[in-house]
C-alpha cells in the first residue's frame, strides 16, 4: 500500500533537509545524459487564468520514477488560497509500484524552484551584491531571496509587484530579517540591484535591457509557457551568458524560447545548467558580465526532492 504524506508532514521534512546540494546533482545527473525527462505535458487555462504542468521521469539506474502534477492559478490569493497547488507521485523503478502520494499542495514544487534558484546564483551572481532585486512578491519570490541567503547573503532588498499590496505585506513578513524596499518601476530595481529574481506569470517583459547595470545577474523563474515573457529579449542579446536550466525545454518555453523566436540570439548562446556546474570556464569570470540565467523547471527536481522527502519519511518512522 502506497504511504501518504501529508503537507504538514512534508513541511517538517523539508524544513530540516539542506535540498539544494540534491537539486544541484539532479541537474548535472540531467545534462550528462543519465536521466529520462520527456516533454512537459500542461493544460492552460483562461479563466480564471491558470496553468497545469504534468513533469515526470527517472535517473537512471536510480530507485524511483516520479510524476509530478503542479497548478498555478494566478487569481487564488483573492480566494485566500495559495496560487500553487499539486501532488508528487513516487513509483519503484523495479516493479512499477506506487511507493508514496505526497500531497505537497505544490509546496515542493515552490520549494524545489528556489533551490534552483540559489544553484544558479551560486555559480553566476556577483560575488559583491550591491542590492537584491524581487519583481513579483508572492510565494516565489519569498522562497527565492530566502534560499538564496545561504550562498549568496544580502540583506539590502528592492521589491516590485503589480498589487502594491502584496509588496506592503510582503515586507510586512520579512522586513525584520531584510531591508526592503519598495519601489514604483522595475527600472528602480535594476538601478539598486545586480542581482534580480523574476517571479511573476507576466506575458508582458518587465525589465529592459538599457536598464540593467553592468555585472547584473538575473534569475528568471515565471517564464514556463510559451506566452509568458518577464525579460526584454534584448537583456538576453546583451548578457554575457545565457544559462538554461533545459535547453530542449528552452525551445518551447521561457525567456530564451521568446529571445531565439525573437531573433535575438541563437541557441548556440545557450549553455544548460548541469554542464555549467561542472566547468568552472563556463561559470561567471568577473564583476562586470552580464549573465542570465533561465529556469523553466524540469522533472529531474522533482524526482530529487521526491525522493528525499520519502527517504527522511521513513528514516523518522523506523
Amino acid at each position: 500500500m502506497a504511504t501518504i504524506i501529508n503537507k504538514q508532514e512534508i513541511i517538517s521534512i523539508i524544513d530540516n533537509i539542506d535540498i539544494i546540494p540534491a537539486i544541484e546533482d539532479g541537474f548535472v545527473a540531467y545534462s550528462n545524459g543519465r536521466t529520462v525527462v520527456p516533454p512537459v505535458a500542461e493544460l492552460l487555462f483562461d479563466n480564471p487564468p491558470g496553468d497545469v504542468h504534468i513533469k515526470y521521469g527517472y535517473i537512471k539506474e536510480d530507485d524511483y520514477f516520479v510524476i509530478k502534477i503542479a497548478s498555478g492559478f494566478y487569481n487564488n490569493a483573492r480566494l485566500g488560497i495559495s496560487s500553487s497547488q499539486g501532488l508528487m507521485l513516487l513509483f519503484s523503478q523495479e516493479t512499477g509500484q506506487i511507493k508514496a502520494v505526497l500531497l505537497d499542495d505544490g509546496h515542493l514544487t515552490d520549494i524545489r524552484t528556489a533551490a534552483a534558484g540559489a544553484v544558479a546564483a551560486k555559480y553566476f551572481a556577483p560575488k559583491n551584491i550591491a542590492g537584491i532585486g524581487v519583481i513579483g512578491t508572492g510565494i516565489q519570490g519569498k522562497l527565492q531571496l530566502q534560499f538564496l541567503q545561504k550562498n549568496n547573503p544580502c540583506k539590502s532588498v528592492w521589491v516590485w509587484n503589480r498589487n502594491p499590496e502584496g509588496a506592503e505585506a510582503f515586507k510586512k513578513e520579512l522586513g525584520n530579517d531584510f531591508d526592503i524596499h519598495i519601489v514604483q518601476d522595475t527600472s528602480e530595481i535594476a538601478k539598486h540591484c545586480n542581482l534580480i529574481l523574476t517571479t511573476t506569470p507576466s506575458e508582458i517583459p518587465l525589465l529592459k535591457a538599457e536598464d540593467i547595470r553592468s555585472g547584473t545577474h538575473i534569475t528568471a523563474v515565471g517564464s514556463d509557457t510559451k506566452d509568458k515573457q518577464e525579460l526584454q529579449s534584448a537583456v538576453l542579446e546583451r548578457a554575457s551568458i545565457v544559462i538554461s536550466d533545459s535547453i530542449s525545454q528552452s525551445k518551447s518555453r521561457g525567456e530564451i524560447y521568446r529571445a531565439t523566436k525573437d531573433g535575438v540570439i541563437s541557441h548556440d548562446k545557450v549553455i544548460e545548467l548541469g554542464t555549467a556546474i561542472q566547468d568552472k570556464a563556463l561559470q561567471r569570470k568577473n564583476e562586470n558580465q552580464i549573465t542570465v540565467v533561465d529556469l523553466t523547471g524540469v522533472a529531474v527536481q522533482d524526482i530529487m526532492i521526491a525522493q528525499s522527502v520519502y527517504e527522511n519519511y521513513k528514516d523518522l518512522k523506523n
